[in-house]
């Protein structure tokens, strides 16, 4: 059963109106864990730190930790050490951070609030301590456009070594929520303020409606005495012993499956009998063992038009078993190159039918996909395409590529939309471990490719997509989108202009860096 919700519940029973406010901490409220940490972790890694400033950076942890410094002290030392450095540099580095760390450690529970409180038309901030390179990335995905941070001096694009006060800490943040309520019109006695810290104490007693999100012990403490509500998530995070025994255990069944189906191909000599045993089993034993549950609406047209070619949102690698657990019979599917070369993995996955293309290599991917249409005319089997072409790092759903569209219409059969809303909740991309969810799954009815042509597959490609973003409640693309965005691919040589993308959204020099437009 789905987990209760209480404050998600109380958000889409709340009032409508533009008039409340919804704030919100950014590490341990919005993402599991310190952004500042993952920060450090990568600059190590990266070996961008001298072994002066790791051991001064310990040092002035180790003295904040102990209370001899307080967050003022700790982040005055942080900018001693940005010093000279451009700030676009740093722009960059917290959108690599986002990429590599950040984006997986998303709460899906607080994402699903924030959405709740965007669709009652609140207006929806983040107000932390963190600096607008750890949170905007985040919040851009997030759709967040109003943004009260801690910021450091700059003067000509370098960062000067000074920071800018006041901080947005303690009573720092009640002034940032004061400022956005005077610029909106906001009424702070009906809003909300979500965080996870003691820390936060004034703003939490400012606003109308404190809501604590996985409190630290004083904030529970403080909570429990005055009657606050409080809820914690344990969708991310660290994993227990069992998330880890849980992921082997699904992982692994693939070759237990596969293991199980040969005696059936030994006495009836039929591979595709045992495969098809073997892919419902996998289905069944991955996601009962993950304690991954599925909500299936339009299972009837997983069946009514095979053999198809069912397209689907690639969210998490729990894709693959969730796939295997609908489909169950009689599919094929595409696979980039390098898991071909997993030992044991890649040979089952080829013995069962997957296609491995070369996704850097249009003309490579387009020969090695002719093999499918025999497949489908011959064979009577459907094959099961991610348009993305790899994993999306959030819920939101990135461009599709043609090779699924050009194949349906050259097998002269139906696509069948397989629209996945929340696998992240399982597994985020860059995740190792699954963890148990409810998952949703909408399967829409099939799309004729009768009369599809080359010359029209860019609008068939658009028209499908925008089924996806109608049923996920993602903003549909235009046709003046499409055809932009079909010219900066071109021009890039068929290259996901993801770059360049979040290049454009990257924020501007900020003047006083207590505020800031995402």
């Amino acid at each position: 059963m789905p987990r209760p919700q209480p404050h998600l519940d109380e958000v889409l029973a709340s009032e409508p109106g533009s008039h409340i406010a919804a704030l919100f901490d950014f590490d341990g409220t919005i993402i599991a864990g310190y952004s500042a940490t993952a920060m450090l972790r990568e600059k190590f890694q990266r070996r961008e730190m001298s072994v002066e400033e790791i051991a001064e950076t310990a040092q002035v942890i180790a003295q904040h930790s102990l209370g001899q410094i307080g967050f003022s002290g700790l982040m005055t030392a942080a900018a001693r050490f940005m010093k000279g450095v451009d700030e676009q540099s740093f722009i960059d580095f917290g959108e690599e951070l986002y990429r590599k760390h950040i984006a997986r450690k998303i709460y899906p529970e607080t994402r699903a609030i924030i959405e709740a409180h965007q669709a009652k038309g609140h207006r929806v901030a983040i107000i932390s301590s963190a600096t607008i390179y750890q949170i905007e990335p985040t919040a851009r995905d997030l759709g967040i456009t109003d943004i009260k941070c801690s910021a450091y001096e700059i003067e000509d694009g370098v960062f000067t070594g000074e920071i800018i006060r006041p901080l947005c800490f303690g009573e720092g943040k009640v002034l940032a929520a004061e400022d956005l309520a005077a610029d909106y019109g906001l009424d702070l006695d009906q809003s909300y303020f979500y965080s996870d810290s003691d820390d936060d104490i004034e703003l939490l007693e400012r606003v109308g409606k404190p809501r604590p999100l996985n409190p630290n012990m004083k904030l529970k403490a403080i909570a429990d005495e005055r009657g606050w509500p409080v809820q914690r998530f344990a969708s991310r995070g660290t994993p227990s012993w069992i998330d880890y025994a849980r992921t082997l255990y699904a992982t692994g069944s693939l070759v237990g499956a596969f293991a199980a189906g040969l005696p059936i191909w030994a006495l009836t000599r039929s591979q595709r009998e045992a495969v098809n045993f073997s892919m419902g089993l996998f289905g069944d034993f991955a996601t009962a063992i993950t304690g991954v549950e599925l909500e299936v609406e339009g299972e009837r047209h997983l069946w009514s038009s095979r053999p198809c070619v069912f397209v689907f949102n690639h969210q998490s690698k729990a894709d693959v078993m969730i796939l295997a657990k609908l489909i169950r019979r009689d599919m094929g599917g595409v696979g980039k190159k390098e898991i071909r070369d997993i030992p044991i993995l890649g040979k089952l996955m080829e013995w069962g039918g997957t296609v491995f293309v070369d996704r850097a290599d249009g003309k490579s991917a387009i020969k090695a996909m002719e093999p499918l249409i025999d497949a489908i005319q011959k064979e009577g089997k459907s094959i099961c395409i991610a348009p993305e072409g790899t994993r999306s790092l959030t819920p939101k759903l990135e461009p599709f590529k043609k090779g699924a569209f050009h194949l349906a219409m050259q097998a002269g059969v139906p696509i069948v939309p397989i629209v996945i809303h929340n696998a992240t909740d399982v597994a985020p991309k860059n995740e190792f471990v699954m963890r148990p969810a409810t998952v949703r799954v909408t399967v829409l009815p099939p799309v004729d490719t009768s009369g599809w042509s080359v010359r029209t597959i860019n609008n068939h490609v658009r028209d499908v997509r925008n089924m996806f973003l109608r049923t996920l409640g993602q903003p549909q693309e235009s046709v003046a989108e499409s055809v932009a965005r079909e010219a900066a691919v071109e021009a890039k040589g068929e290259k996901t202009p993801k770059k360049a993308a979040t290049k454009r959204a990257a924020p501007k020099k900020k003047a006083t860096g207590k505020s800031a437009k995402a």
